[in-house]
């Protein structure tokens, strides 16, 4: 493993749109959450805060092959004796530092993208059954649909969990390691210290993040109308 020394008084951990990205979606999730409660009208709000996290998510997979440099997967995704390492040295207390998520951050990334994920399509799915029914709840079978909204439900506890377990690492982390993470995400900047990876980041094209948004609408919205949906409830 290398290791880059960094001299400047602070460098580029994450470009702009991966922290918009994250950003919106934490507040997406929050009024996903909730509008979940609150009667029918809610009810189509929280269906249309859905379509709206499902954009940001296929965005962020978009970025996450042609973005800046700590927002690519092939940049932070490693494999598992790379994260047992990582998980060794944090309990001996000498954890290497990364720039971008370190590997166990990694995958926790990849794994609320995919829960998220999957509870925003099985809500295309979902209904009511009185007033609001999901863009795709009327083309689709009952079967479909009655399983669908069972796994909305319980796709929902877990990604509760996995909140709860994202959360409070990041902030453990930030109150007791050596770098605040919740604050890079913010600035997008991190003191400098000997990274395990490559110091400063590489910021992707604004050009190429609204390229990428408005080919997430189109894959989601497209996606729906193809699918005999109406993808504008």
């Amino acid at each position: 493993m290398s290791f880059t020394p960094v001299t400047q008084a602070s460098v580029l951990a994450w470009d702009l749109p991966t922290r918009l990205a994250k950003w919106t979606l934490a507040v997406l999730l929050g009024l996903a959450f909730a509008t979940r409660y609150y009667g029918d009208e809610s009810l189509v709000w929280h269906m249309r805060n859905g379509l709206a996290i499902l954009v940001v998510l296929v965005f962020r997979l978009f970025w996450g092959l042609v973005g800046g440099s700590t927002a690519r997967f092939a940049g932070f995704l490693r494999g598992p004796g790379a994260a047992a390492r990582y998980v060794g040295g944090l309990l001996r207390g000498r954890p290497p530092h990364y720039l971008g998520h370190n590997p166990v951050g990694g995958w926790m990334v990849v794994a609320l993208l995919a829960v998220v994920g999957a509870q925003a399509l099985t809500g295309l799915f979902t209904t009511d059954d009185i007033m609001v029914d999901g863009p795709l709840a009327l083309s689709a079978s009952a079967d479909v649909v009655s399983r669908a909204s069972v796994l909305h439900g319980q796709i929902f506890e877990l990604l509760l969990w996995l909140i709860g377990l994202h959360v409070t690492a990041n902030v453990a982390y930030s109150l007791f390691g050596s770098d605040n993470v919740i604050l890079a995400m913010l600035s997008g900047r991190k003191r400098p210290m000997m990274f395990a990876d490559k110091a400063p980041a590489t910021p992707g094209s604004i050009l190429l993040a609204l390229a990428c948004l408005v080919a997430a609408a189109g894959v989601v919205f497209g996606g729906i109308w193809l699918a005999g949906g109406d993808p504008f409830p």
